[in-house]
């Protein structure tokens, strides 16, 4: 029988042992491996660099579409379905499977493949991305049973911070032995790399899909000693009446305003966020020319930034509440966004920069720093903001609504960037729709009562 500081320990694994999806994959070595990929197929194709580049940014963005829509619309009926039956643990076990088997895929793809290996990329991606997401769904709903409502922004900002310092651990890891520079082949450590990989075929950075697998599957170990449901009676699934809850909650919306407002504000900047940590790395390789060594530094810098930041801002959610932390994120986030639309090896907003200097890298580095800083807070205090909108027996089901705000915004964002991106032909101006995301999640933050609806 786990007690209730291991039942807290244990559901803080999930987040450690999942974080490296995003960390590694999503952020700081796959999405700029499959940019370097996507380009170099592009170019073999006869396109120009320039064009190359928004390509493959652009096939990014409509791949996290597709996956990010699957996610929008099944989200809320499975947190419905979970509620209805009062079980929620085995959805875990499930989706765990779908994010072991989309990472594992990553291994196979290869650089100089064809168009086809592209789309299963994006395919094996996408179908690891939907199993952290829903299953995410899940452990969130499970936080209402760890504690009493007046601690529960502490322990989400520690649980933030715990997964962000697994995906710090895992990212040194991969640099350190596994992923290789493109032009020397050799590790961070100046090696190559482990088990005798092949750097030409880059199946050091292609390990990090079957790594990150790996690293999941056995820090999951803990989660599933520990944690436990609440007991509850058993119930049959009964598809039509967990539907019928689900569309009452969404026709009560018009008469929760709070609740509406915050749905809102989240459908916008949180997947704005999701946005800049989808294409943080691809911009860096296509606009400011880094390689993979480089870009895993840069996530190092904000990883470590976001663990610190999401700890002192657990702290600042149980003292202040979860309202001004989101709000204080967001600024912040505006201004960096702001700042990287304007940044280039030649100029920061029309300020002329030495293009052989490291200027617009300090810039960069600096940024990457506060979107860090910012978003370990942002996320944190966001599922506690969520928890003061909802009840311990509805959470799965309003959890899954909240997976529906963001991946609404998640299916927007990547399809404005792909679109920006193609018009403009400019991966650097392609990412100027996440700054309009923000400013309006900021401005919807107006109507949301800081101590949510039930007070």
């Amino acid at each position: 029988m786990a007690t209730p500081q291991q039942r807290i320990w244990g559901w803080y694994f999930f987040d450690w042992a999942s974080q490296p999806y995003n960390t590694l994959l999503l952020t700081f070595i796959f999405g700029p491996y499959f940019a370097e990929t996507a380009r170099g197929y592009y170019m073999g194709e006869g396109m120009e660099a320039e064009a190359a580049k928004a390509a493959a940014q652009s096939y990014w963005g409509y791949g996290l579409t597709v996956a990010s829509l699957v996610i929008a619309v099944f989200a809320p009926i499975l947190g419905a379905i979970a509620d209805s039956t009062g079980r929620r643990l085995i959805w875990v076990w499930v989706f765990s499977v779908f994010y072991i088997v989309g990472a594992c895929g990553l291994w196979y793809v290869a650089p100089g493949g064809e168009t086809g290996m592209l789309f299963w990329a994006v395919a094996f991606f996408g179908i690891g991305l939907v199993g952290m997401e829903f299953a995410t769904i899940f452990t969130n709903a499970l936080m209402p049973s760890l504690s009493n409502h007046d601690d529960l922004g502490a322990i989400s900002g520690r649980g933030f911070a715990f997964g962000y310092l697994g995906g710090l651990l895992a990212l040194i890891v991969m640099l350190l032995f596994l992923a290789e520079s493109a032009t020397s082949g050799k590790t961070l450590l100046g090696i190559d790399p482990l088990f005798g990989l092949d750097p030409e075929a880059r199946e050091g950075t292609r390990a990090v899909g079957p790594f990150a697998a790996i690293w999941f599957a056995v820090f999951m170990v803990p989660f599933f000693v520990w944690v436990r449901e609440p007991r509850t009676a058993a119930r049959p699934l009964q598809i039509g009446a967990a539907m019928a809850s689900l569309m009452d909650l969404l026709r009560s919306l018009r008469f929760r305003a709070s609740l509406s407002a915050y749905l809102g504000s989240s459908l916008a900047y949180r997947d704005a966020l999701n946005a800049l940590y989808a294409f943080g790395g691809v911009y860096a390789l296509n606009v400011l020319g880094w390689e993979t060594i480089q870009i895993g530094v840069f996530g190092i810098i904000g990883a470590i930034t976001a663990m610190v930041a999401a700890w002192i801002g657990g702290n600042l959610d149980k003292r202040l509440g979860p309202k001004p932390v989101i709000a204080g994120a967001i600024v912040v986030l505006i201004v960096v966004c702001l700042v990287i639309v304007g940044l280039s090896r030649e100029n920061v907003w029309g300020i002329l920069l030495d293009p052989a200097s490291n200027t617009a890298d300090i810039v960069f580095f600096v940024c990457g720093a506060l979107i860090g800083a910012a978003g370990g807070p942002l996320q944190a205090a966001s599922r506690t903001m969520m928890l003061r909108h909802t009840t311990p027996d509805q959470a799965a089901e309003a959890f899954g609504l909240f997976a529906l705000s963001g991946k609404v915004a998640s299916f927007v964002s990547p399809f404005l960037i792909a679109v920006a991106t193609d018009l403009t032909g400019s991966a650097r101006l392609g990412i100027s729709p996440v700054i309009l995301l923000f400013a309006i999640g900021l401005v919807l933050l107006i109507w949301v009562k800081p101590k949510g609806e039930l007070a």
